[in-house]
């Protein structure tokens, strides 16, 4: 609204002055908006709650996600947009775990693990030995914890094939992680993008920050 000052018969507009409190107001409305955009289309941050990628990831890392390198999705629906590519094995991926499909959108949890098998793969476990293709992967990755040897899926598991638009999982702890092993395939509309970097890690034992982690990229 705009006001009208006398002085000398004449008269001009004289815009009032915002408030401090509106310039506020107005800059962080437009700081969320960003962050939203940031945060939906770019680049999101996670926090690492369990052992199942160590020694990759560890508990208390921070990392940063690329969440448009395999298309970008659209808040409450499951279109993406704008791919760049497909997820590649080898990836390290975040994506929602296939159990929580059908809860709501808030109640679903993310999960993290390396990509193992794509779509058309033959994915076989002898020994704890993977098998992609009839022929033995190995990720310098992998570890593993338990010198125990199991007849489960978890260290033998019969061949399967991954269906289109499906990829096999696994965490680089693979004695300690739950994966496509025990509850099959990640669909495509469920992933949420590739790990890239590690921007913070906390060793919460000895109440402290894991400096050579910090800055590392995700391999």
């Amino acid at each position: 609204m705009a006001f009208l000052s006398k002085k000398k018969d004449t008269y001009k507009q004289v815009k009032p002055k915002k408030s401090q409190l509106r310039d506020w107001t107005e800059a962080l409305f437009v700081a969320a908006i960003l962050a939203l955009i940031i945060r939906t289309f770019v680049v999101q941050a996670f926090k690492i709650p369990s052992g199942s990628m160590e020694d990759t990831l560890l508990i208390g890392d921070h990392l940063l996600v690329n969440k448009f390198i395999y298309g970008t999705h659209l808040p409450f629906v499951d279109d993406e947009i704008l791919a760049v590519r497909d997820p590649e094995r080898g990836d390290v991926i975040v994506f929602v775990f296939p159990e929580d499909k059908n809860k709501s959108y808030f109640k679903r949890r993310d999960f993290i693990k390396r990509v193992i098998g794509v779509p058309g793969d033959k994915i076989e476990i002898r020994s704890k030995n993977v098998f992609v293709n009839d022929k033995r992967y190995l990720t310098p990755q992998a570890v593993f914890k338990d010198g125990t040897l199991t007849t489960g899926p978890r260290d033998n598991m019969r061949p399967i094939t991954v269906p289109p638009n499906k990829y096999f999982v696994m965490g680089d702890n693979r004695d300690r992680s739950y994966d496509s092993r025990f509850w099959r395939f990640v669909d495509r509309s469920a992933i949420k993008g590739m790990a890239f970097i590690k921007y913070w890690s906390w060793n919460s034992e000895k109440f402290r920050p894991r400096w050579n982690r910090i800055g590392r990229l995700i391999k």
